[in-house]
């Protein structure tokens, strides 16, 4: 309403101009014009904000960032199935909307958009670009670009989770050179969020007109704030910041992306890529192995303070980490085994023996947030369940599932007696020769899919005690693009998975567990997962019109996928785990909920 009334006052409409306004106004439900918008609460910045409490906006600019890659990569379109994107091409060079803030659990604040308008029905959002929007090619973004943006990344060509991510969208709709309006099929909590902050726009010049799945090694034409200076393919790639880009200056942007280049070069292996840290190839890194972090970075630029190791504490929600069984396999379709196999993981054993007690042990899909389920469920939750009650365990209205321990009085002894009964109510024996088998005479064995050694310790573990049950579990390590291409087709027994969750769950979840995606090539649903249960209450979770109603339909999910023992819940580290040159520096203030590369990537520098 606010574009439509400088409309007005600016040309001086004549009445049947005015009265088309009107009408326009009506079909957008009087939705206001925002800067931001958040999700069940208010803003925390101002209109006008200078900028964000977690940057420094006198940061200097320049130097170089040097990070790593793991394995290769081929192709510089991150958007399709096929091949493996180079690292740092979304943060870089392609830019949204509007930009999250990382000190809040879901707020938005216009970047490419200078503001917002949210329907009242909640049907429909329209943002209006902002004029001094370029792209690195120097054309203007367009309300057309957006739309070209969205329409090919839910057609054939781009990578099938589009579609699903975006699927209850059902048009963009070009308003005027600068205004774009996207209309949804239904209401939805975070849709008109994840449009803002989560769809990357690029040119309609972009690949010259080839079919989107054929461009590959084209530089992108977005309006991010670098651009790519040098590919060495397979090895490395630069990146070099553009000292013109539109939005050096604006509020979302001050004291954010300061290095004049980012590096990332690739390694085989970790050992290469410890080792190569040391030598002083790269600067910065976030170490995911506790062996590494406890024995690997020690040493003598260690104590005289060249590099720094530290740990930064974080609010995000850690989702859930393990082994994901294939449901679309025979072996893994019965929930007795699955929860059998769970009962064969120690990792109160491993954590004191292997991983230096650095973890903290899985037990949710939302794990160290408010969507966990704890204890006996709710009246609400009992309220969302109750129709299920048929087609659910009776475990999921009982006290939350947790994972196996072998603390006392539990014990792994214990615990693979409760698997070996569970086995054989599914049909699953031991021979005179030790080995389970079915009652067709198969024996029960299965592969580890992996492109890492480093979980050789924990999975070697595990298929120990696995064959103590009879059960011949063997790691396979591949290199990352293999890796890939086999998770995206679903060809593997048994892998691992992080499913990071946001302080606001919702679209996410449809690829990750909904029948939906259970068949879609590349989908995030790894376990193959089918439950018209699951299903129904994903799509009340994303109906939520209260942050209550989704803590309570996140916690009615997490209780159904949880008693399906679909994974074998690992751990999560409580902070990140970082190792850096001194010459970097960092803002004082950390934000509550950030990823510790992006964080680096958008908010360090290099000192002067």
């Amino acid at each position: 309403m606010l574009i439509v009334a400088r409309a007005l006052c600016r040309f001086r409409a004549p009445l049947a101009l005015a009265a088309a306004v009107v009408l326009l106004m009506l079909s957008m439900n009087a939705a206001r014009a925002e800067y931001a918008i958040a999700w069940g609460d208010k803003p925390k910045y101002p209109p006008g904000f200078a900028h964000f409490d977690y940057v420094n906006p006198q940061a200097p600019r320049g130097g170089t960032l040097n990070l790593a890659g793991f394995g290769s990569f081929d192709k510089l379109n991150p958007f399709t199935l096929r091949g493996m994107a180079a690292d740092g091409l979304p943060v870089l060079m392609f830019e949204t909307l509007a930009e999250g803030s990382q000190d809040e659990p879901f707020t938005m604040y216009g970047l490419l958009a200078d503001d917002m308008r949210f329907a009242d029905d909640g049907l429909s959002i329209t943002f209006r670009l902002n004029p001094k929007a370029r792209f690195s090619n120097g054309d203007p973004v367009t309300a057309a670009d957006v739309k070209h943006s969205f329409d090919t990344l839910v057609g054939p060509k781009a990578h099938p989770r589009f579609r699903q991510y975006f699927g209850d969208v059902a048009r963009a709709v070009e308003v005027d050179e600068r205004t774009i309006r996207f209309e949804f099929k239904r209401r939805n909590h975070e849709l008109h969020m994840i449009i803002g902050m989560q769809l990357p726009v690029f040119s309609r010049k972009w690949g010259a007109g080839k079919p989107f799945d054929e461009i590959a090694r084209d530089e992108p034409i977005a309006s991010g704030p670098y651009r790519i200076e040098r590919t060495d393919w397979g090895r490395s790639i630069s990146y070099r910041r553009d000292p013109n880009h539109w939005a050096r200056d604006l509020n979302v942007r001050r004291g954010m992306f300061n290095f004049d280049r980012v590096v990332y070069k690739y390694y085989k292996d970790e050992t290469a890529r410890m080792e190569a840290f040391k030598a002083g190839e790269f600067d910065w890194i976030a170490e995911n192995s506790a062996r590494n972090w406890a024995r690997g970075h020690t040493g003598r630029q260690y104590e005289s303070g060249e590099i720094v190791k530290r740990e930064f504490a974080h609010s995000n929600s850690a989702g859930m980490q393990g082994f994901v069984m294939n449901t679309r396999r025979a072996e893994f379709a019965d929930v007795r085994v699955r929860h059998a196999l769970a009962l064969a993981f120690d990792f109160e054993w491993m954590n004191r023996q292997v991983f230096y007690g650095q973890y903290v042990r899985s037990r949710s899909y939302f794990t160290n947030s408010d969507m966990e389920a704890k204890g006996e469920p709710s009246p609400a939750e009992l309220a969302l369940l109750a129709p299920f009650r048929d087609r659910l365990d009776p475990a999921v209205f009982g006290e939350a599932v947790l994972p196996p321990e072998t603390n006392p009085p539990h014990s792994l002894r214990g615990n693979l007696r409760e698997a070996l009964a569970l086995l054989a109510e599914a049909g699953w024996k031991v021979d005179d020769d030790g080995v389970l088998r079915n009652a067709a005479g198969q024996a029960f064995e299965f592969e580890i899919l992996s492109y890492s050694k480093a979980l050789e310790r924990i999975a070697v573990t595990w298929a120990r005690n696995l064959g103590k049950l009879g059960i011949a579990a063997s790691l396979r390590v591949t290199d990352p693009a293999l890796f890939q291409k086999r998770l995206d087709d679903f060809d593997f027994d048994v892998t691992v998975a992080l499913y990071s969750a946001s302080q606001t769950p919702g679209n996410e979840l449809i690829e990750r567990f909904t029948s939906a995606s259970a068949n879609e090539p590349g989908a995030d649903n790894l376990a193959g997962i089918r439950d018209p249960v699951v299903d129904a209450i994903v799509q009340r979770l994303l109906r939520s019109e209260t942050r209550d109603e989704l803590v309570v339909a996140a916690r009615a999910l997490d209780r159904v996928l949880r008693a399906g023992w679909y994974l074998v819940p690992h751990f999560y580290a409580p902070a990140h785990r970082v190792a850096y040159r001194s010459r970097l520096a960092h803002p004082q203030t950390l934000p509550l909920y950030y990823g510790a590369e992006s964080w680096a990537l958008q908010t360090w520098w290099e000192r002067r």
